[in-house]
């Protein structure tokens, strides 16, 4: 399991101008079963999404499509991790 924190780097402006093609690269991150959860951070400062994956690769290499990304109005930092203790609903993470 991985999260992603991304931290703006631009003002909002600039981040609004993208929001509608970084959701759109969300929901095909959704779709292929990669990303679980994401939103925005409060304060709005950047973002945070939960990821599952083979590898910090596969991320790396997701993160490389998100529009933010591409126009450089967003840093991003992946931490990996295992899950050994969920809650019932996300049991089918847990790794033993």
């Amino acid at each position: 399991m991985f999260i992603i924190s991304l931290t703006y780097l631009k003002p909002a402006e600039e981040i609004d101008a993208l929001l509608a093609q970084h959701r759109e690269y969300l929901r095909e991150q959704y779709d292929n079963g990669m990303f679980l959860m994401s939103g925005r951070m409060v304060p709005r400062t950047g973002g945070v999404i939960i990821a599952t994956a083979d590898s910090k690769a596969d991320i790396e290499a997701v993160i490389e499509l998100d529009p933010f990304n591409q126009a450089g109005v967003a840093s991003y930092t992946i931490t990996e991790f295992v899950p050994t203790m969920t809650a019932e609903i996300l049991s089918q993470f847990q790794q033993h």
